[in-house]
């Protein structure tokens, strides 16, 4: 059975842990408690192939910045969380996936961006084409999800798996040569 290694970025308040607690676990999480570092283990079907995720739930809040280059060094895959309900939480992500693309020291790693709490349509600030503009600009997948109505969380966590078959990150090689 092959494992992946997923992990869940995005700015603290945007639901990385409701998402990956409904995934795992089927319930939502009403209430919101400021994670710091959360890891879960689920066993799915992919495409005929069973999988172990491994996903690292992260904490948002940036006094735990400082942790997240270890998360994306160990990392095989990406979901990049914003709240369609705050557009500030879509700034911030950019600044998430030039940090993935510094520590892991390549341009194409298996992401995907995750506007979530769509459930919240009539507090959106964010519309679903800005997401899906991003995107394509980033060359990654969108999904639109709702951890409160299950919407599009098991597909996201699918998605991340294929993306990773697909296109998995090759480590660049620190590498040294001697001359004789």
């Amino acid at each position: 059975m092959r494992e992946y290694k997923v992990v869940v970025l995005g700015s603290g308040g945007v639901g990385k842990s409701a998402l990956t607690v409904k995934f795992v676990s089927g319930t939502f999480m009403e209430k919101y408690d400021p994670t710091i570092e959360d890891f879960y283990r689920k066993e799915i079907e992919v495409d005929q192939a069973p999988s172990v995720l491994e996903i690292l739930d992260t904490a948002g809040t940036e006094q735990f910045a400082s942790m997240r280059d270890l998360y994306i060094k160990n990392g095989q895959g990406f979901l990049i969380v914003y709240s369609i309900t705050s557009l500030q939480t879509f700034q911030d992500i950019n600044t998430l996936k030039e940090q993935i693309i510094r520590v892991k020291g390549i341009d194409k790693i298996p992401m995907i961006l995750v506007g979530n709490k769509s459930d919240l349509e009539h507090q959106r600030e964010v519309s679903f084409e800005e997401g899906h503009h991003l995107a394509q600009a980033w060359g990654c997948p969108f999904v639109e999800t709702s951890a409160k109505n299950t919407h599009n969380v098991n597909e996201v966590f699918i998605e991340i798996v294929r993306e990773m078959n697909t296109s998995p990150v090759k480590e660049k090689q620190d590498c040294c040569c001697s001359l004789l």
